[in-house]
C-alpha cells in the first residue's frame, strides 16, 4: 500500500509541473498577443519610417515556438528513460 501512495504521489507531482509548463506557456500566449499590438502603435505613433517592432515580434515569436516546443512536443519520457537506463546500469555495477 505504501508504494502505491509514492507512485499516486509522484504522478500528482509530474501532473502539476506538467499543468505548469502548460499554464506558463498560455500566459506567454496572451502576453504576446497583448504586448506585440501595443509596441507596433507606439512604433506607428513614433517612428514609422524604421520598423523596430520586427526585432520584437521576430524574437519574441522565436522564443515563443520554442516554449511551445518543449511544452507540448518534447516530452520528459526521455528524462525518466535515461534515470531509469543510469539507476539500472548502477545497480548491475554494484553485483
Amino acid at each position: 500500500m505504501n508504494s502505491e501512495d509514492k507512485e499516486l504521489n509522484m504522478s500528482y507531482i509530474k501532473a502539476q509541473k506538467r499543468v505548469a509548463k502548460i499554464k506558463g506557456f498560455y500566459s506567454n500566449v496572451l502576453a504576446y498577443c497583448v504586448i506585440t499590438p501595443f509596441l507596433v502603435f507606439v512604433n506607428y505613433m513614433t517612428y514609422w519610417e524604421f520598423k523596430w517592432f520586427w526585432f520584437s515580434l521576430v524574437g519574441w515569436g522565436m522564443g515563443l515556438i520554442i516554449h511551445g516546443f518543449m511544452t507540448f512536443a518534447i516530452s520528459s519520457d526521455w528524462e525518466e528513460r535515461k534515470i531509469k537506463e543510469y539507476m539500472r546500469e548502477d545497480n548491475t555495477s554494484k553485483y
